[in-house]
């Protein structure tokens, strides 16, 4: 078992806020195929805001493409569709580690954003 590299772990932490989003990039990569969001909602059993939001973030990241057609799995270079197969392989191998970096990254963003509000005594 080979520790994963900070570049793919960067990549990782960046790219998917949510493992919801993970499981649908994993989802669309296996079955490259335009895909409605129900047909996603019920293949991945999750609601369609989870979905919508797992999706702009994919769109965003340049991970997928949506369209009236749906949904597909479609990266923006041949660098980033390579990052998302080594995450995948180490997501079969290592799946609790890739969860935990996920959620300490979404936790990190959330206490950020929850100390912008937190009142200072001068």
């Amino acid at each position: 078992m080979v520790a994963p590299d900070e570049s793919l772990l960067r990549f990782v932490t960046s790219s998917f806020p949510s493992i919801w989003a993970l499981e649908l990039l994993l989802a669309l990569k296996r079955d490259p195929r335009w895909r409605s969001r129900e047909e996603l909602v019920a293949a991945l059993r999750a609601s369609d805001l989870v979905i919508s939001n797992a999706l702009d973030s994919l769109v965003a990241a340049g991970l997928a493409s949506v369209g009236p057609e749906g949904a597909i799995y479609m990266p923006a270079s041949d660098e980033v569709a390579a990052y998302v197969d080594d995450t995948e392989a180490l997501y079969a191998e290592r799946p609790d580690s890739v969860r935990r970096a996920i959620v300490r990254a979404a936790g990190r963003g959330a206490s950020v954003f929850s100390d912008a509000f937190r009142l200072r005594r001068d």
